[in-house]
């Protein structure tokens, strides 16, 4: 079975190889691209007012690199993290991964448990929501979108939970900042990779989709594509949705875990 593996650059990577390793063809076909800000005095200011938040919340990995990308040094030391108050929010187990690997002490994470059934802001705000108190202030770390004409809008592939998360948090009489850390964009295609989404679209593969903008740029990238023949596995119930309104004949949903992406694949099979 051919999968077309549509995450972001290294982890698409890093899953075509697991994929591959157990038989499957999967190419990587990237929908979203990342890069960094031209200017980040943003974040680096961010790092030095860290100790005034309550809590830093990070949408993605991404968010999490390119926010430590820009930490000041030595103004804030390896030992400086230790000594903050301040709490690390995430989403799911590969942005918390990438906390802990930038230096994170454990004790001062939040995040739900690997086993558990979603990994958004309504499960986070279930492990948080106790911590918040009138008066705390709350970071928010995230990207904007680049648009084709290069302007930056804002990055709503984790809009909806995000906004809903800062409302809980005002509700609870906190004051919420956001951050922007990194950009994010539609891909330019070479004709080999035009030819290969083309052919996917009609040949049985299965796409793999972690985020409903890149289903819109999929829609930019190929428009007028019948959808209707292609299959796909959608790792959250608006990234689903959004492949059943771009066309998509057969859409499977699943927990954003590899093993259960697997489970989902196979029942394709």
């Amino acid at each position: 079975m051919r999968l077309i593996v549509t995450r972001v650059q290294p982890q698409a990577q890093q899953w075509a190889d697991r994929f591959q390793a157990i038989g499957h063809d999967a190419p990587v076909l990237p929908l979203i691209e990342v890069r960094g800000l031209a200017d980040a005095t943003a974040v680096h200011g961010a790092w030095l007012d860290l100790s005034r938040y309550k809590a830093a919340m990070f949408v993605s990995r991404h968010a999490v690199d390119y926010f430590f990308q820009a930490k000041p040094v030595p103004e804030i030391g390896a030992q400086a993290l230790d000594a903050m108050a301040t709490r690390w929010w995430s989403t799911g187990p590969g942005t918390a991964h990438a906390l802990l690997a930038h230096g994170v002490p454990r004790p001062l994470l939040d995040t739900p448990p690997e086993q558990a059934g979603q990994f958004d802001s309504e499960a986070l705000w279930q492990q948080v929501q106790t911590q918040v108190r009138p008066g705390d202030k709350v970071l928010i770390v995230r990207g904007d979108s680049v648009v084709s004409d290069g302007a930056s809008v804002d990055d709503n592939d984790q809009g909806v939970g995000r906004e809903w998360l800062a409302e809980r948090l005002r509700q609870s009489g906190a004051q919420v900042d956001f951050l922007v850390a990194y950009q994010r964009g539609a891909p330019v295609w070479t004709s080999q990779q035009r030819a290969l989404a083309q052919s996917a679209a009609s040949d049985r593969s299965v796409w793999l989709f972690s985020s409903a903008e890149a289903l819109g740029h999929l829609h930019s990238l190929l428009p007028g594509q019948d959808w209707s023949a292609a299959r796909a596995v959608a790792t959250h119930p608006r990234i689903a949705a959004a492949a059943r309104g771009l066309g998509f004949g057969v859409v499977a949903q699943t927990r954003p875990t590899l093993e259960d992406v697997l489970a989902s694949i196979e029942s394709l099979a």
